[in-house]
């Protein structure tokens, strides 16, 4: 049963993806993968605030913890979205992007769950 859990916290969590690729892409552009830095980063900093609440504030279901964590986020934040927009722009020759794209959505991601576990843990 666990396994239907995952999939339908995937497929709401790949939607959203989609929608807020679609969303920031109107409003700000499609010349930089917005969407997929805005969906790592958050994704990151929700992992992070549900590793915590899961381990310290809350009793949840393994089913539970499997929709959301793995399927939800893992559908919400995807790397192979992330790798696939690096190397489109290499591809288009925007290396200096390419690099910065990288660095960016490594670094704000990282901070994201640490943020995500402060946040926690300030409750």
């Amino acid at each position: 049963m666990t396994i239907f859990y995952v999939a339908a916290g995937g497929a709401v969590g790949a939607s959203l993806r989609y929608l807020v690729g679609v969303a920031s892409g109107r409003l700000i552009g499609f010349g930089f993968p917005w969407g997929t830095l805005v969906c790592n980063v958050l994704g990151c900093f929700l992992m992070g605030v549900l590793i915590e609440a899961m381990a310290t504030k809350l009793t949840v279901h393994n089913d539970l913890r499997a929709f959301l964590a793995v399927g939800l986020l893992g559908g919400f934040t995807t790397y192979s979205a992330f790798s696939a927009d690096f190397a489109l722009l290499l591809e288009r020759g925007d290396t200096v992007q390419a690099i910065l794209y990288v660095a960016t959505t490594v670094t704000l991601a990282l901070a994201g769950v640490f943020a995500g576990l402060a946040f926690v843990r300030a409750l």
